[in-house]
């Protein structure tokens, strides 16, 4: 069911989404060492974030403040966890067409091992905060939604 919860709790994780997606850009080339096309990784990230913003944040709102941040926490550590997946499956792709896999059970398995390798990555100390402050103005602006447009 649309309500404003959800629009809101969409709109605030496609703004952290974009804003993530900055910081790890920036962490990745440094890792790298050169210049990489990054193609569609902030409108898919921003993709993301509205889609979990819709159906995780908004359809839990209306439950006090408290639960609110926590709600905000989920929400950024969903688009967190599905960023990672999706950018890890397209990474295992471009892996696979290179034939750097030896079969599909392999390649399956690197979906995961790029996964950690890259959340790693972002635990530095701008991507952490945003992380925070994100959850934290997410899950109250969402609980707000809910309270005033009901």
């Amino acid at each position: 069911m649309p309500d404003a919860s959800r629009l809101v709790a969409a709109v605030c994780l496609a703004i952290v989404a974009f804003f993530l997606s900055g910081l790890v850009m920036e962490v990745y080339e440094e890792y790298i060492g050169s210049e990489v096309n990054f193609g569609w990784f902030i409108p898919v990230n921003i993709a993301l974030g509205v889609a979990v913003g819709w159906k995780a944040m908004g359809s839990r709102a209306g439950r006090g403040v408290s639960q609110a941040i926590t709600n905000g926490a989920t929400g950024v550590f969903l688009l967190v966890l599905w960023g990672l997946f999706v950018q890890a499956c397209n990474e295992m792709i471009a892996r696979a067409m290179k034939n750097l896999y030896d079969g599909p059970i392999e390649a399956i398995g690197a979906i995961f091992q790029i996964g950690v390798e890259w959340g790693l990555l972002l635990m530095t100390g701008p991507i952490l905060a945003t992380m925070a402050v994100g959850a934290f103005v997410s899950g109250i602006l969402t609980e707000y939604a809910w309270r005033t447009w009901r």
